[in-house]
C-alpha cells in the first residue's frame, strides 16, 4: 500500500446537497442485513439498558478528517491518487473526502478535471452529522442538488430510523426518490415492522414522504396495501394514518381506523370511519384550529340506519344516530373573553352505545352557550345564553333542564378599611324549556325571568391567633313567570326578601414537635360558626335550579342548605369542631389534618323543595314516594357527627378517611376510606370504600334516575404497574356489596418496545339502562385491542384518559 496523503481542493458548491440533512427518515436493510456496527449503532451500557425501551441508539462516530476554515474547501486524505493531465483524479484506498459536516468515505473516488461530480464505489459511507448512508457505488454532483447510490442503506440518528433502498436519487433540493426501498423504526436486527414499497419519494423541507405499492410486513409477514401512502419523515404533525382501535365485545367486532389531515400549521382534522359488526358505519370526525386571539374545535359522529344492537335493546333499529359538538373560545381584549359551544345528539343513548373507547361513556349532557365575560378592577361582568341537552332515553318533561336566555351577571367587592367589607352579588336570568306545562309538577311548569341581588356586608378581624367574621347577606329575589296553558292559581309575580346572618370565629395554636429526626408544627385550631336563616313562604317560587345539599364537612359551616337562588332554607344553628395539622417545617406540607364537628340545631328545618315553611315533610310510612330520610333530616335536633382525616403516610403511601356518624341512631349515615400508594418508578395502588344510607341526598325521591332504594356500599380496588421498562399492567374491581354483584371488572397489559406499541383490554361493567332500578340493569363486556407502530404514524396517539379516570395517579406511557 502507498504512503497516505492529504490535500485540500476546491469546490464551487455542495456535497450532494448535505445528503439527508435534517430527514426523520432512515433505515437499514431488507435483502442484505449490514451488522449493526456497520449502522454506527451503539447497545446501552449495563446501567442505561433497564430504563430503556430501545436497546441502543445510533451516534455518528468522529469525523477523520479536520473541519477547514473555509466551509466551502474538500479536505482529501487517501492512500494512493493518480492525476492526468487535464487534472482528472482517482483516488484509490480507503479514501475520505470532507467538506463542511459531510464526510465521505469509499475505496475508490473518480473527480473530473471540473470538479463537479464525485464517482465513488466500494464500501462507500456518507454521514452529515444527522444520518448515514452506505452503498455500492454513488454519483454525486457537486454543484447541483442531484446524486444517485446504488444498494443503500441508510440511518437517521435523532429519530431511530433505519432503510434500505436498491437505488436512491436525489431529485432536488431536499426532495429524494428511493426505488425499491424499505424503512422500520425498530432496533438492528428486529424487523418487527417494516413498510415496504417499489417507489418511495421524500421531501424533507414539508416533512413527508409518499409511498406507492406500499405494504405493511410484520415479521416479513405481509398484513396491509396501499396503493399509495403519505408519511411523515420528522416529528412534526403530518398528514397520515394513524393507528387503529380493535375491539371485540358482547355487541360483536369493533374496528376504528383514524386518518390525520394536516391541513395547515394551524388547522387540522382527525377522520375515523368506525365498523360496528351489530351497529354498521359510524363516521367521526374532528376539526381543530387556533388563531392569535382565539381557537376552537368541532368534533361529531354519524351513523345512518342503525342495525339496532345485540343486546336486546332494539329502539334505534334503522334510524339515523349522530352527534356534534362546537367549541370556539377567544379573546375581545385584556379584560374580557368570550366562549360559543354547541352541542347536540340524535338521542340521549348516543354516548352509551357509541361514545367510549372501552365501553365507557362519562357525558350527561350536550352544552349550548354563548358567553362574554369582563374582568375589571372593581366589577366582575358576564353575559351568557345557555342551554343543556340532557342525556337520557326516556326522558321526562320534568328532567329536562332549563335554559338561561339570557342570564347577566354584575358582582363586585369592596374593602372599606379595619377588616370591614361589602359585596355585591346580582343576576338576571330568562328561563324556558321546551315542554308540557301541563305535565310537570306546578311549581316547574313555569317559564319567565328572575331578578336576584344578594348585596352582603361583614367584619373580619384576623390575628395570628385566631379570627372573628360576622356577616350578613340580603337575598332579594324577583319573578316575571309565564305558567302557558297551565291552570294555577299562584301569582305571576312573586318575589321573596330574606337576611342570612351568620357569624364564623376560629382559634389556631401551636407548637413544635420533633418525629423520627423531623420537625414539624402541630397546630389546634377549634372553630365556632352560627347561622340563622328565618322561615319564608316560597311555596309560589318556581323551582329553575335550586337542589338541597348533601351534608359533608364543608356544610358545617355554610348557611347555605341550597344551591341556585329559588330556595333559601330555613336554618338555626351552631357548628362546632376541631382541627389539627401537623405540617412538615422543611416543606411547608401538610403531613396529617384531622378534624371532627357536628352541628346542633335549634329549630326545625321545613323549607324543602316545595318552599312551604309551616308543614314538615311526610314521613317514608305515610307516603312511600318521599325520601325516606327527609322526615328525620328536617326535624333532628343536631347533625351527624364529621370526621375527617387526611394522612401523607410517607412520600409513596397516603390515605383519607371520612366518617358521618348518627350519634342518637348510632348508625353511620355516610364513610369512606381510600388507601393510596405511589412509587416514583409509576407503579400506583387504590383501595377505596364507599357506604351511604338510602335516601342520603336529601333531594332525590324514589323514581329519580339518581336515587338508590338501597344502602350504598361498595369496594374500589385499581392498580396499575410498571412491571419494567416495556410492560405496563393495569386492572380494576368495583363490587357492590349491597347486591352482591361486580360493576366493573377490568384487566390490561400494555407492551411498549421501541418500535411499536400494542394494549390489551378486557372490561365487563353493569349499564343502568338510564334507570335507578337494578333490576333491569344488564352486563356488557367486551375485548379491546389497540396498537401502533412507532414512527408510522402521522401524530402520536396518547393513551386513552379512561385509564387516568378510572385508575387515579396513573399515567400511562403514551402509544
Amino acid at each position: 500500500m502507498g504512503k497516505r496523503f492529504s490535500r485540500t481542493l476546491p469546490v464551487a458548491h455542495t456535497l450532494m446537497g448535505s445528503l439527508l440533512a435534517g430527514a426523520s427518515f432512515s433505515a437499514v436493510a431488507q435483502d442484505q442485513t449490514l451488522p449493526a456496527e456497520a449502522l454506527d449503532w451503539q447497545a446501552w451500557g449495563q446501567g442505561e439498558a433497564s430504563q430503556q425501551l430501545c436497546r441502543g441508539r445510533y451516534v455518528m462516530p468522529g469525523y477523520r478528517l479536520p473541519a477547514e476554515q473555509d466551509p466551502a474547501t474538500l479536505s482529501v486524505e487517501t492512500q494512493e491518487a493518480d492525476y492526468a493531465s487535464d487534472g482528472e483524479a482517482l483516488l484509490r484506498g480507503d479514501v475520505v473526502l470532507r467538506r463542511a459536516n459531510t464526510e465521505l468515505e469509499a475505496d475508490r473516488i473518480f473527480l473530473p478535471a471540473n470538479r463537479e461530480q464525485v464517482d465513488a464505489e466500494g464500501n462507500l459511507a456518507l454521514r452529515d452529522g444527522q444520518a448515514l448512508l452506505r452503498g455500492d457505488s454513488a454519483t454525486l454532483m457537486l454543484n447541483e442538488d442531484r446524486g444517485t447510490i446504488n444498494n443503500s442503506h441508510y440511518v437517521l440518528y435523532e429519530a431511530h430510523m433505519r432503510g434500505q433502498a436498491s437505488q436512491l436519487e436525489q431529485t432536488g433540493e431536499s426532495q429524494y426518490r428511493l426505488h425499491d426501498a424499505s424503512f422500520t423504526a425498530c432496533d438492528p436486527g428486529a424487523n418487527t415492522w417494516q413498510l415496504v414499497s417499489s417507489d418511495i419519494r421524500l421531501d424533507q423541507a414539508k416533512g413527508f414522504g409518499t409511498a406507492r405499492h406500499a405494504r405493511l410486513e410484520v415479521k416479513d409477514v405481509p398484513i396491509f396495501y396501499w396503493p399509495w401512502l403519505r408519511f411523515p419523515i420528522d416529528d412534526k404533525r403530518h398528514t397520515g394514518l394513524l393507528s387503529p382501535a380493535i375491539g371485540f365485545s358482547s355487541d360483536g367486532f369493533d374496528y376504528a381506523q383514524p386518518f390525520y389531515w394536516n391541513i395547515a400549521p394551524n388547522h387540522d382534522a382527525t377522520i375515523t370511519p368506525r365498523w360496528m359488526t351489530d351497529r354498521g358505519l359510524l363516521l367521526n370526525g374532528e376539526y381543530r384550529y387556533l388563531f392569535s386571539e382565539s381557537a376552537g374545535t368541532v368534533e361529531g359522529g354519524y351513523l345512518s340506519s342503525d342495525d339496532g344492537g345485540t343486546n336486546g335493546d332494539n329502539r334505534f333499529d334503522g334510524q339515523d344516530r349522530w352527534y356534534i359538538d362546537a367549541q370556539h373560545a377567544g379573546r375581545i381584549n385584556n379584560r374580557s373573553n368570550y366562549q360559543l359551544r354547541y352541542g347536540a345528539a340524535s338521542d340521549g343513548r348516543y354516548f352509551d352505545d357509541f361514545g367510549g373507547q372501552f365501553g365507557d361513556s362519562d357525558r350527561v349532557s350536550m352544552e349550548r352557550l354563548a358567553q362574554v365575560d369582563y374582568q375589571g378592577e372593581r366589577w366582575q361582568l358576564d353575559a351568557r345564553a345557555q342551554g343543556f341537552q340532557r342525556l337520557e332515553d326516556p326522558l321526562s318533561d320534568t328532567d329536562k333542564p332549563f335554559y338561561r336566555l339570557p342570564s347577566l351577571t354584575a358582582n363586585s367587592n369592596w374593602q372599606l378599611g379595619h377588616g370591614l367589607y361589602s359585596e355585591w352579588r346580582s343576576n338576571v336570568t330568562y328561563f324556558w324549556r321546551d315542554v308540557d306545562e301541563r305535565r310537570v309538577p306546578e311549581q316547574e311548569a313555569a317559564t319567565g325571568s328572575r331578578l336576584h341581588l344578594t348585596p352582603a356586608v361583614g367584619w373580619r378581624a384576623e390575628n395570628s391567633w385566631g379570627y372573628v367574621e360576622p356577616r350578613t347577606e340580603l337575598w332579594h329575589t324577583a319573578y316575571d313567570l309565564d305558567y302557558g296553558e297551565r291552570e294555577t292559581d299562584r301569582g305571576t309575580t312573586p318575589s321573596r326578601s330574606i337576611a342570612i346572618t351568620s357569624v364564623d370565629s376560629g382559634l389556631v395554636f401551636e407548637r413544635e414537635l420533633e418525629l423520627g429526626s423531623r420537625d414539624y408544627r402541630q397546630t389546634l385550631e377549634p372553630r365556632l360558626n352560627y347561622a340563622y336563616v328565618p322561615r319564608t313562604n316560597q311555596t309560589q317560587l318556581p323551582d329553575f335550579d335550586s337542589r338541597e345539599r348533601a351534608f359533608s364537612w364543608d356544610q358545617l359551616w355554610s348557611p347555605h342548605r341550597f344551591s341556585g337562588a329559588d330556595r333559601v332554607g330555613d336554618l338555626n344553628r351552631v357548628s362546632l369542631g376541631v382541627q389539627s395539622r401537623l405540617i412538615e417545617d422543611s416543606s411547608g406540607r401538610d403531613r396529617l389534618t384531622f378534624g371532627v364537628g357536628q352541628s346542633v340545631y335549634f329549630a326545625e328545618r321545613r323549607i324543602d323543595s316545595e318552599g312551604d315553611p309551616d308543614t314538615l315533610p311526610a314521613r317514608p310510612e305515610e307516603d312511600p314516594n318521599v325520601n325516606p330520610q327527609r322526615y328525620y333530616q328536617a326535624t333532628r335536633d343536631r347533625s351527624p357527627l364529621v370526621t375527617r382525616l387526611d394522612w401523607q403516610i410517607n412520600d409513596r403511601w397516603s390515605t383519607g378517611y371520612e366518617w358521618l356518624y348518627d350519634d342518637h341512631r348510632e348508625q353511620t349515615e355516610r364513610s369512606s376510606v381510600d388507601v393510596n400508594y405511589r412509587h416514583p418508578a409509576g407503579h400506583v395502588v387504590n383501595l377505596g370504600y364507599r357506604w351511604e344510607i338510602e335516601g342520603f341526598d336529601p333531594d332525590s325521591v324514589p323514581g329519580d334516575d339518581g336515587f338508590r332504594n338501597y344502602n350504598r356500599e361498595e369496594w374500589d380496588l385499581s392498580f396499575a404497574w410498571k412491571a419494567n421498562t416495556r410492560i405496563d399492567l393495569i386492572g380494576r374491581y368495583l363490587h357492590d356489596q349491597t347486591n352482591d354483584r361486580a360493576l366493573e371488572q377490568m384487566a390490561g397489559v400494555q407492551w411498549n418496545d421501541c418500535c411499536y406499541g400494542v394494549q390489551l383490554v378486557w372490561r365487563e361493567w353493569v349499564d343502568d339502562n338510564d334507570t335507578a332500578r337494578v333490576e333491569d340493569d344488564f352486563n356488557d363486556r367486551g375485548l379491546f385491542l389497540r396498537f401502533v407502530f412507532r414512527g408510522l404514524g402521522g401524530v402520536g396517539q396518547q393513551a386513552d384518559s379512561y385509564f387516568e379516570r378510572t385508575i387515579p395517579g396513573y399515567r400511562p406511557t403514551p402509544l
